[in-house]
């Protein structure tokens, strides 16, 4: 029997940010193509259109916070956990689907995705069973990584200057 959670108070300004590293356990193994394409967006600057912070982790529940600046390119992936995603700002093309302020969409564990992210960027918050991701990158073609790296040197520049848009989530 577990034991039952009593209430707690989570601060946005106290939360950690995830800066996923090759090594992590959470990034499960992809192939080689992938990894090279992965490394050229880093290299390209990809870690500066993003801020992912963790704000809340106890067992059984986890909500974090995520902004993905305009026109980030988010590589296909998918997560062994359930996630459900609620759209603070900002929007994002799903499918077919344009998804703004107070939409939200869930995906069962396994399930690969992405999204393009819109001009103004995209805040979203994640809630999901676990905090471990274990994220599955699916390769994409050439002409993805390509058009993946130019998005990320048309927009590095405005990235390093943005302010996140809640000052208490600043890393």
């Amino acid at each position: 029997m577990t034991a039952k959670q009593k209430m707690q108070i989570f601060r946005a300004a106290e939360g950690n940010v995830d800066s996923p590293q090759a090594d992590d356990p959470d990034i499960l193994p992809m192939s080689e193509a992938t990894q090279e394409g992965f490394a050229r967006l880093v290299e390209a600057g990809l870690t500066d259109g993003a801020l992912v912070k963790t704000l809340f982790d106890i067992p059984g529940f986890a909500l974090t916070y995520v902004w993905f600046k305009p026109h980030y390119p988010l590589p296909r992936h998918s997560h062994k956990r359930d996630c459900l995603y609620y759209i603070v700002s900002g929007s994002i093309k799903y499918g077919t689907e344009w998804l703004g302020a107070g939409d939200g969409f869930f995906l069962p564990d396994a399930t690969p995705y992405t999204y393009a992210v819109g001009d103004e960027g995209v805040e979203l918050l994640e809630f999901r069973h676990s905090s471990d991701i274990n994220f599955k990158a699916y390769g994409g073609t050439q002409a993805w990584w390509d058009a993946a790296a130019k998005s990320i040197s048309e927009n590095r520049a405005a990235w390093q200057a943005m302010v996140p848009p809640r000052a208490a989530l600043s890393a």
